[in-house]
């Protein structure tokens, strides 16, 4: 199955599955579980735990065709010296937001939010790594920064990369920019993302994104129509 052709927008899509790349963005227990940093700072995960069966999926039927499936990280070494100066937007903000206080696991641990090599940072169980997936950790938003991502994909020959993780409008979206600037042809999984800013508008920044996606940026499908091309 050397080459499929997705139903897409803004149009459809010749993927070369030899050449394809399946990246999951930040799904890890800081974002969407309960008792992670969003969840103790108030924000709303439901939209990030809904998306996770599809993205089950999603990363079963890469696997089982062969494509590789990449897992970005978020999260800082623990004396925070990797989240920029003292008035870097990037920290300020992190900071503000509680990332590197303490924190009790679930299990009764003790953590720290969005640190290294703690359960914060560790994938979702649901969508465990599994031998052969990579994993890579980031301090920005885009995955690309002052990572080992682009050596990677170009290592394996990759030029299409599928997208899910969370949250669109911010780690997704800045990763796939970046990914566009660098030539990367990029389709997101609409139902295998999340974003809970902009929930109640009328139109939520998940919507706004995808938008901005299909018009410029790359192209948008379902997981559905993804798993489809895979078992034809």
């Amino acid at each position: 199955m050397p080459q499929i052709k997705l139903e897409a927008k803004p149009h459809p899509i010749a993927v070369d599955i030899a050449k394809a790349a399946l990246i999951v963005v930040d799904m890890q227990n800081d974002f969407g579980s309960k008792g992670g940093l969003f969840d103790h700072a108030g924000v709303d995960i439901t939209s990030i735990q809904k998306v996770v069966p599809a993205t089950a999926r999603a990363i079963a039927a890469a696997r089982k065709t062969g494509i590789k499936v990449i897992f970005l990280k978020m999260g800082f070494r623990a004396d925070l010296s990797d989240m920029g100066s003292d008035d870097a937007p990037n920290r300020v903000r992190h900071l503000h937001f509680g990332v590197g206080q303490p924190m009790k696991t679930p299990d009764g641990r003790e953590g720290r939010f969005l640190v290294r090599d703690t359960w914060g940072t560790a994938i979702i169980p649901e969508l465990a790594p599994a031998p052969g997936d990579i994993e890579i950790w980031k301090t920005r938003f885009s995955g690309f920064y002052e990572t080992e991502l682009d050596s990677i994909l170009k290592s394996i020959g990759a030029k299409h990369l599928v997208f899910t993780g969370c949250t669109t409008s911010i780690c997704v979206e800045s990763t796939v920019r970046d990914a566009m600037f660098r030539d990367y042809q990029c389709v997101l999984l609409r139902d295998c993302m999340a974003e809970p800013i902009g929930n109640n508008l009328a139109r939520s920044n998940h919507e706004a994104s995808l938008l901005s996606i299909e018009v410029l940026f790359g192209w948008t499908a379902s997981s559905d129509e993804f798993m489809k091309c895979l078992t034809v």
